[in-house]
């Protein structure tokens, strides 16, 4: 069903992994979609893929968003949907973090997000609708995982002022947040293909339907946040991780 005609959307981080999938989600449901990130080769395989477009920007760098509004101004004048999705994860136990781990994850994570949403505003159609990708790693105490799980907490606080603030333009802000879901996030961490199988068989006996999520699972939910289907949902987040979060410990 097409449900997004004559939308535009911008997938931050869409030429991988849960953005590739919800971009190709967006453009079957009739958005047309505007993808970013920051390998310009990956970009273009994203654009002959999946019929989008692929902008080169670094969320980090609050220059490069300014380059990003611009053009995205200039091609399309306006949007309709920004799906906040772009992120780094990197793991380090507390004693161990330096602070360039601190910065680098909060620089993309958290300024990032909030200095996108800040300079896309004046281009995103009253009615519009935000979501911001978080993680269910804001809510449990996974070993090494701090600075990266308190990056996910500030962005859904953030997700839930930005709903408060925007009410009176009528765009809608949520929050998705994955569980474990198979993404090349892993082999970017440096880990193993055996250790990759190894970490995913243990979690998944903590994983009420017992395996790891799709990034097409999550990509419909964006889909879903994103329409009309979901025009009185704001401030919210759904979790989407397959019952890790509920099951009991005994």
């Amino acid at each position: 069903m097409k449900n997004l005609e004559n939308k535009v959307a911008i997938v931050t981080g869409g030429n991988s992994g849960i953005g590739y999938a919800t971009a190709a989600d967006l453009v079957s449901k009739g958005a047309q979609v505007i993808v970013t990130g920051r390998n310009k080769e990956a970009l273009a395989k994203a654009e002959k893929e999946l019929n989008v477009t692929g902008i080169v920007a670094d969320q980090s760098d609050l220059k490069s968003i300014d380059n990003l509004v611009e053009e995205v101004k200039a091609k399309f004048g306006k949007v309709d949907i920004l799906f906040l999705n772009a992120g780094i994860a990197a793991f380090a136990p507390v004693d161990l973090a330096s602070e360039d781990h601190y910065d680098s994850i909060m620089n993309v994570n958290v300024k990032g997000v909030y200095f996108t949403v800040q300079k896309v505003l004046p281009i995103l159609n009253d009615g519009g609708s935000i979501i911001l990708n978080t993680s269910i790693n804001a809510h449990v105490g996974m070993p090494n995982s701090s600075v990266y799980a308190a990056s996910k907490a500030a962005v859904l606080s953030l997700s839930k002022v930005f709903a408060t603030e925007l009410a009176p333009r009528k765009i809608r802000v949520n929050a998705v947040s994955p569980g474990p879901i198979e993404t090349p996030i892993y082999g970017k961490l440096g880990l193993e293909q055996a250790e990759v199988e190894g970490f995913g068989a243990v979690l998944g006996e903590k994983i009420l339907l017992k395996r790891f999520g799709q990034a097409s699972e999550i990509a419909k939910t964006v889909s879903f946040l994103a329409s009309e289907d979901a025009s009185f949902i704001t401030g919210s987040e759904i979790v989407v991780d397959g019952g890790l979060t509920v099951n009991a410990v005994v």
